[in-house]
């Protein structure tokens, strides 16, 4: 048979199709078109919605062996962890009694002598107790947000505190909410004292996060690693004398003509939980002068009031009087 007339083609039955880079480069754009579709018109989540419902139970009882190991971890860690807490706790509660006990007559003294220089008593700041909900999801600052808001009567500008110090400031507040901004976020600056030295300076947070800093603070400045740092109260936000932060490091530099200040703050805001929502100062003051004016109206009303009774009374007696008077000269004219 010559070799022309010989059929060199495969037979259907092992006819490969397209090429294998055709096939590849198909699959590629249906699986890219596919994606796109999902991502912009969300075609596959009542699928994977379907799937996840029918996978929950498979999954729960997978889990269950994992989850029971970590429970009896969990129990044991925790009871540990509240026999330290419950010893730490009543340490601080021993130590606290002795403070109050010098606090109570430490504060009788300041009263004595606020009277006897005829200051002006301490001023109480109003509070309203508030749980911490979470963290802000910007990463870029640092702020949380707690369960109190407009409704239960938190102002922007409020001073947020807890146990050991100030956390920081409310700045945003909604309905039932609000955030608070901390003092170790970026953009937040704070008075402060410095209580050994009685030094006035300012201090705001650092860029990453991590810390506080004073700034433009001379080198030859009085301040040493250690030094507790106070609200100085000039602001009219935080009230005076509450425990902010403590002087961490110091830098004073040959080459620049003021000293680098780290603070490390008392108040840790990842380990806090329930806060209290102080009143602002300027708020504070403003509404106790506006009660101070209101009791002098109402005093000076009420004296008023008494003026006229005081002088009807008196025309009543003089109207009397005069009646009388005409009486008998009525009845000794005939």
């Amino acid at each position: 048979m010559p070799l022309g007339t010989l059929d060199r083609s495969p037979p259907p039955f092992f006819r490969q199709g397209p090429s294998a880079l055709t096939k590849l480069a198909l699959c590629s754009a249906l699986a890219l078109l596919l994606m796109v579709a999902d991502a912009r018109f969300k075609l596959m989540h009542p699928a994977r919605a379907a799937l996840a419902l029918v996978l929950q139970p498979v999954q729960r009882l997978l889990l269950t062996p994992v989850d029971a190991w970590e429970t009896a971890g969990d129990y044991l860690r925790g009871t540990q962890r509240a026999m330290a807490a419950e010893d730490q706790a009543k340490r601080q509660l021993a130590e606290q009694a002795e403070r109050l006990s010098r606090a109570s007559a430490l504060q009788a003294e300041n009263d004595r002598l606020r009277k006897l220089l005829a200051l002006r008593p301490a001023m109480a700041v109003p509070s309203l107790s508030a749980e911490i909900l979470f963290e802000a999801p910007d990463p870029f600052s640092r702020r949380v947000v707690i369960d109190r808001g407009a409704t239960q009567g938190v102002a922007p500008g409020s001073p947020v505190i807890n146990e050991a110090g100030v956390l920081g400031q409310v700045t945003r507040v909604y309905p039932l909410s609000a955030e608070v901004t901390l003092l170790t976020d970026k953009d937040a600056a704070i008075p402060l004292l410095n209580a050994r030295t009685q030094m006035r300076n300012a201090a705001a947070g650092r860029a990453d996060g991590t810390g506080m800093e004073l700034r433009f603070l001379a080198a030859n400045a009085d301040v040493k690693v250690g030094d507790l740092m106070t609200t100085s109260g000039l602001d009219g936000v935080y009230p005076p004398g509450l425990p902010v932060a403590k002087v961490a490091t110091v830098d004073r530099r040959g080459d620049s003509s003021f000293a680098q200040v780290l603070l490390a703050p008392i108040a840790q805001p990842d380990s806090a939980r329930h806060v209290l929502v102080l009143q602002p100062m300027d708020r504070h003051v403003a509404a106790k002068r506006e009660a101070e004016v209101a009791a002098a109206a109402e005093a000076a009303s009420a004296a008023e009031a008494k003026a006229t009774a005081r002088e009807a009374k008196k025309a009543a007696r003089a109207e009397k009087a005069a009646e009388k008077a005409a009486t008998k000269a009525s009845g000794a004219a005939p």
